[in-house]
């Protein structure tokens, strides 16, 4: 692909971007009565914002976690004319009560003491975590909420330290940064990189326009949340595919939890990493930026990696009714491959590389440029939000032979949200669009000891998605809501082979199109404050991106036409706080056509890609905890015990070759127990047992499958004082060998098994924490 041409990708998400900007710009608005309160707050967290922290530190028991950067209102009564607003002095009695108070003016007049209050600083963007977890639950399914705070104080690396306490979410460690998460079966038998999950970071995707993608620019040290959307109900952003959406939120001026931050960790293998965070309010402009590098020999040989990750945001406020936000990001990932094992070294002798991995130098090298913009108009009634967006990203991956892409990715999405009343019964509406396209430079080269040697593919990949959809909430009664939604969708893939290469002299094109419209139901109850229960059923639909289609065969690849996935899924659960005691629990079924498997025929090939006929996936999805302990040591600390179940039957449904098997790729039950005190936020300690009781299947006959495994771990942090905080991160203490994933096969009787990856050894990690 030429230069002028994938700048065209770029040039026609600018143009949307700013073509947003511009429209709303005309909708600015002044509201006399606001913009003086609006400008008295903003310079007021300006302020506060750049004061000593001790100031903050005073004020702190009146706020939050999640608003303790908020504003603080000074809100004192000084003498003013009776009638009139001390703020503004404009009327704001009636004219019965200016008679009464007439006479009422030569009285003397007192002076309250000054109350400082602290209240969030709104951002239209940039939504505090409250109104994120208030929005979120009000979802008729089973949704799951991660406040950074929760991991700030340990050594979250990549993404399952981010979402291992969250039920129903599978996350397994491969190398690196490389993992695999599963929701409900999504991406169940993926050998590599994203399935059936769309990733969002502030509401905007990051997967490729096939779906792909990967988790490398996802930094936990720039996160303020995460929000979890199981299944269909991640239709509150446009996604139906069956895992769900994940939507990674990233702090801004507003939300951080401090204008300053700065880390500095290391242990184990190697370990090194730097993240400095500083963020700062001008006005009606806000601005942050975080910085993480990290470097890692890693547990394994040949398993080396750096990294280098910039996440920024520059929002700003032309009204109280219109702002934007412009995000950027940066990634840089120069991983080393270990490679895959047979069970017996994986067990014996995880630290070794395979021998392939080494010859071939075997990496994962990408470049990836982010740049987003979500403009938002809030009218008399309802908001809306226009997202747009494009990325670039380069990939040099030399495996088996040497990949060498390099593709654009850009879109634009229009979101309107009210809260309205129908006949007298509340009415939540959201309604989208989404389009966004890509095109992808697809080529390979013979693997010569890393290098490129001769060329074997030159291919183009486009891919195009239109998109609508709808979700409604009517609570009929003031209890009970009703929850109706859809999106229809239309989504075209296009394979250009060039052709001209040995084996490969004919050029060819191919096509495929896949369309539909995914309905869901439910119904949402709260019988009480902070307790809810649902039930709903949703239809998803996964269509194949590249990996899938695009397949290897000798020493090319060719496209192979393959179905979308469909399913059904009912799910009916609860959730809610009483007193000591929280939890999470839902049920779920999913009658699924035409899934996506995958099964490696070679350790050093990408595993292909097949349609399964019917397959059923149910299971539980189960965490609560409960405080055992209150004031034991000081006033305010407690003890904590939490628990985690994943229960997971998956199963072929009368399979004509595996019968009703249950499919490999994930154990039937994962368990997570945490036992954690903790005094006020200076001192924290928890302990976790992570245990598999018994392995999933390796392969889809059921002839082999891993052995279970107990994890212990332990975490420690301290504030030391004011702002600096020391950790501790201990993993694997009995240094126990296992398996932490793998690529799956047909039948492990007659298949090459070398296909497995150790579990990391005993490690140990330990930082120091500034916030200012």
């Amino acid at each position: 692909m030429s230069r002028s041409k994938t700048q065209k990708p770029l040039q026609t998400a600018i143009a949307l971007a700013l073509a947003s900007l511009g429209g709303t710009a005309h909708a600015l608005t002044t509201d006399p009565a606001t913009t003086g309160l609006r400008v008295a707050i903003e310079a007021t967290h300006a302020a506060t914002h750049n004061a000593d922290p001790a100031r903050a530190d005073a004020s702190a028991s009146l706020t939050t976690p999640s608003t303790a950067t908020g504003t603080a209102l000074i809100l004192a009564q000084a003498p003013a004319p009776v009638g009139t607003s001390a703020a503004s002095g404009t009327s704001t009695a009636s004219t019965a009560s200016d008679t009464s108070d007439a006479s009422a003016t030569k009285a003397p007049t007192a002076t309250l003491p000054v109350t400082t209050v602290n209240a969030p600083a709104e951002s239209l963007t940039s939504p505090s975590v409250a109104e994120q977890k208030a929005d979120l639950f009000q979802t008729a399914g089973s949704v799951g909420f991660v406040d950074a705070d929760t991991y700030q104080n340990t050594y979250a690396f990549n993404l399952r330290d981010v979402l291992k306490d969250s039920p129903g979410v599978y996350v397994q460690n491969r190398y690196g940064q490389e993992l695999r998460v599963s929701i409900r079966g999504s991406g169940i038998a993926r050998g590599y990189h994203v399935r059936g999950l769309e990733i969002l970071q502030d509401g905007i995707p990051t997967n490729s326009a096939d779906g792909s993608g990967d988790y490398y620019q996802i930094d936990p040290m720039g996160l303020r949340s995460t929000e979890i959307y199981k299944g269909g109900n991640g239709l509150t952003y446009g996604a139906t595919t069956l895992g769900g959406a994940l939507n990674f939120v990233t702090p801004t001026a507003y939300t951080a939890d401090a204008p300053n931050q700065f880390r500095l960790e290391g242990g184990s293998f190697g370990t090194v990493r730097a993240s400095a965070q500083m963020s700062r309010i001008f006005g009606p402009l806000d601005a942050l930026a975080t910085v993480t590098l990290n470097r890692a020999d890693g547990y394994r040989d040949h398993d080396k990696g750096n990294y280098a990750q910039i996440n920024a945001n520059v929002g700003y406020k032309f009204s109280p009714r219109v702002e934007t936000r412009f995000f950027f990001g940066a990634y840089i990932v120069d991983q080393q491959l270990p490679g895959t094992l047979s069970l017996f070294d994986a067990l014996n002798h995880p630290t070794k590389a395979s021998t392939s991995a080494v010859s071939g130098d075997q990496a994962r090298n990408t470049r990836t440029e982010r740049l987003g913009n979500l403009t938002t108009v809030r009218f008399d009634v309802g908001q809306l939000d226009i997202a747009s967006w494009v990325i670039h990203k380069s990939l040099y991956h030399p495996i088996f032979q040497v990949i060498d892409q390099d593709g654009w990715t850009y879109g634009v999405a229009p979101r309107y949200t009210a809260n309205l009343t129908l006949a007298g019964m509340r009415n939540d509406l959201i309604a989208g669009a989404r389009f966004f396209g890509g095109n992808t430079r697809a080529d390979q080269y013979v693997n010569v000891n890393g290098n490129r040697g001769a060329q074997t593919l030159g291919a183009r990949q486009s891919a195009y998605n239109y998109e609508a959809y709808f979700e409604n909430r009517l609570f009929f009664l003031p209890t009970l809501g009703l929850m109706v939604g859809a999106k229809a969708y239309r989504d075209v893939r296009q394979y250009f082979d060039d052709g001209g290469v040995p084996g490969d002299l004919n050029d060819r094109s191919t096509r495929a199109a896949y369309a539909g419209v995914n309905p869901k139901i439910g119904l949402l109850w709260e019988p009480r404050e902070n307790v809810q229960a649902f039930v709903d059923v949703t239809r998803s639909a996964d269509v194949p991106d590249f990996s899938d289609l695009s397949q290897t065969f000798g020493a090319t690849s060719r496209f192979v036409p393959l179905a979308s996935q469909h399913a059904w899924t009912i799910e009916a659960g609860t959730r809610g706080k009483l007193d000591r005691v929280a939890w999470d629990l839902t049920a779920y079924r999913s009658l699924v056509r035409d899934q996506l498997l995958q099964y490696t025929t070679s350790s050093d090939i990408p595993a292909s890609t097949f349609n399964a006929n019917k397959t059923v996936l149910q299971g539980l999805e189960v965490g609560a905890s409960v405080d055992m302990f209150k004031n034991v040591v000081a006033t305010g600390d407690r003890v904590t015990l939490s628990q985690i179940w994943n229960y997971s039957d998956f199963r072929f449904r009368d399979d004509p070759q595996y019968g009703n098997n249950r499919i490999a790729g994930v154990p039937t039950h994962v368990l997570r127990t945490t036992l954690g005190y903790t005094w006020s936020n200076r001192f924290q300690i928890a302990a976790s047992l992570d245990w598999v009781p018994t392995g999933a299947w390796v392969d889809y006959a059921n002839t082999m499958r891993v052995p279970g495994y107990t994890l212990l771990g332990l975490q420690a942090s301290y504030r030391i004082e004011r702002g600096v905080t020391f950790y501790v991160d201990a993993r694997n203490l009995t240094d126990k060998r296992y398996v932490s994933d793998f690529s799956t096969v047909t039948d492990a009787r007659t298949a090459n098994t070398a296909v497995f990856y150790p579990g990391d050894g005993r490690s140990v990690f330990a930082g120091v924490r500034f916030a200012f």
